[in-house]
């Protein structure tokens, strides 16, 4: 474990984060957090807290919190859907080989419209990339 800690901690939120400056320079040898700037990823807004001003060394840092942040989201939303997947598969062997009657008139329409709209919108977005990759679209 490092003993140096990171000169900025990210508060994570559902749209982005909250920026801190990690100050460890009291006597004390106490960690202070000093909130300087709030990130939207969705819009890519960075505010800086009241009227501070970001330095270079922040703006750089919160860009590059951003990029990473993107990716890992990215990489999470894939990770989503392939655990839905997996899902899928459990649901359909659960149907076949362990469902009552009884549960499977709870579930049955439910999964039967979703997957449907999910098929619809799948085969459409798969169209669209194949008239795209033949320069029809």
């Amino acid at each position: 474990m490092s003993t140096e800690l990171p000169p900025y901690f990210f508060r994570t939120r559902e749209n982005g984060a909250i920026v801190f400056r990690v100050l460890t320079e009291d006597r004390a040898r106490r960690i202070e957090l000093d909130q300087i700037a709030t990130v939207n990823i969705r819009n890519g807004e960075i505010k800086p807290q009241g009227d501070r001003e970001l330095t270079e060394e922040d703006a750089a840092a919160i860009a590059d919190w951003m990029e990473e942040r993107v990716d890992v989201l990215a990489a999470r939303d894939i990770d989503d859907i392939l655990r839905a997947v997996d899902m899928l598969n459990q649901t359909a062997h659960w149907a076949q080989a362990k469902a009552t009657d009884d549960q499977l008139d709870i579930v049955t329409d439910a999964m039967l419209l979703a997957m449907h709209d999910l098929r619809t919108v799948l085969v459409r977005k798969k169209a669209d990339r194949v008239l795209r990759s033949r320069g029809m679209a």
